[in-house]
């Protein structure tokens, strides 16, 4: 029985998943080797995927982990593997042609040492840098800490992570094909611009565009998408900015990040909550302190901060800034070991201005 087009599924489906995630996202190939990287949290996702990889020929690697392993690794590993590179992950990325890593959202440490994190993060960059320059997705598998985080049942943290992704729908990719004109000609106004200003509650930024290009994320990389990005010059950022939405990264709670840029560098920063996370951040390399994106959500179809970036940044109404690495396509040059997505929501109140004149006002496009 194929889905109803008007109505969400009242669960997700693991194989229909799958099915998306290798014919779209990855286009998997007879005999390419697609690395798939999740803990054993989404073994359903995982199994599914690793069937039809062989299915259409391709030579799947499965790496899974066990749930925290991540943690466990920054809490008890000695001090010398914090900073080994790992070879043997370098090559393997090195082998590839595409990779897929799936997200399985659980409960953020609280004995954790930011800055062993962060020391491991610059390690493992040359990995990072080599899976970047392959076709690459990222995804997420609904657990039962997201449906919490999110402040839903499971019943229904599923259905909404199916509706994000499309899955309800018969055909999904048509879906994203329409995702991607709607964006097209959001680009269409933003590549006309110089200047970008984000107004708003204890926010007044001003960001440098020019020459920069707009990319159309459209579901391939980010599965679910829906936004727009591009690298702002480098030495552009002035101004301050507040980021209200709440988020889980590298294994912290963060809330109320407020930063400060002079000609592209913070020069000051807090939150509310994780302050030592985000401090770890900025010292993790030369380039942590310089913005390598500026995103704008415009997936009406995600309304609710569920406190993990790859929803929350791509709902329409808000605006997102990255610490650290560029996306070179986007003309972007900021080289880093980190990149931090940073939400910040314009629906109550809040500009973005192109060039003086009124681009969205209050989340709405004008």
């Amino acid at each position: 029985m194929t889905p109803d087009p008007t109505q969400p599924d009242p669960g997700y489906d693991p194989e229909r998943h799958a099915r998306l995630l290798t014919d779209y996202c990855l286009a998997a190939l007879p005999g390419e080797r697609v690395l798939v990287q999740t803990t054993t949290l989404a073994l359903p996702l995982a199994s599914a995927l690793y069937r039809l990889l062989l299915e259409r020929g391709a030579t799947p690697l499965l790496r899974l982990e066990y749930p925290q392993q991540l943690d466990d690794f920054y809490r008890l590993a000695p001090e010398h593997l914090l900073d080994h590179g790992e070879p043997l992950l370098l090559a393997e990325a090195e082998s590839i042609q595409a990779s897929v890593r799936i997200q399985t959202p659980t409960a953020p440490a609280t004995d954790l040492d930011p800055q062993r994190a962060a020391r491991h993060r610059r390690a493992l960059a040359p990995v990072a840098q080599a899976r970047a320059r392959r076709r690459w997705n990222l995804t997420l598998y609904p657990t039962d800490f997201g449906a919490q985080a999110a402040g839903m049942t499971p019943e229904g943290y599923q259905s909404f992570v199916s509706s994000a992704m499309f899955l309800n729908f018969t055909d999904p990719v048509t879906k994203w094909g329409e995702v991607r004109e709607l964006q097209a000609g959001l680009i269409g106004r933003l590549s006309r611009a110089r200047e970008v200003r984000i107004v708003g509650p204890e926010t007044d930024l001003r960001l440098d565009i020019g020459g920069r290009t707009w990319v159309n994320s459209d579901g391939r990389r980010n599965m679910p998408s829906g936004e727009v990005f591009t690298g702002p010059v480098e030495t552009s950022a002035n101004g301050q900015i507040l980021f209200d939405v709440p988020t889980i990264y590298a294994g912290s709670s963060v809330r109320g990040v407020r930063l400060t840029f002079r000609e592209g560098v913070v020069t000051r920063a807090s939150a509310e909550e994780g302050e030592d996370a985000l401090k770890a951040a900025l010292e993790t390399d030369g380039g942590a302190r310089i913005l390598g994106e500026l995103g704008v959500g415009s997936n009406a179809g995600i309304q609710v901060a569920t406190r993990n970036i790859l929803f929350d940044e791509k709902i329409g109404g808000t605006v997102h800034l990255a610490l650290g690495n560029s996306y070179p396509e986007t003309g972007g040059s900021n080289l880093s070991a980190l990149h931090w997505d940073l939400i910040k929501d314009l629906r109550g109140g809040g500009q973005i201005l192109l060039d003086g004149e009124v681009f969205q006002q209050d989340g709405r496009f004008v």
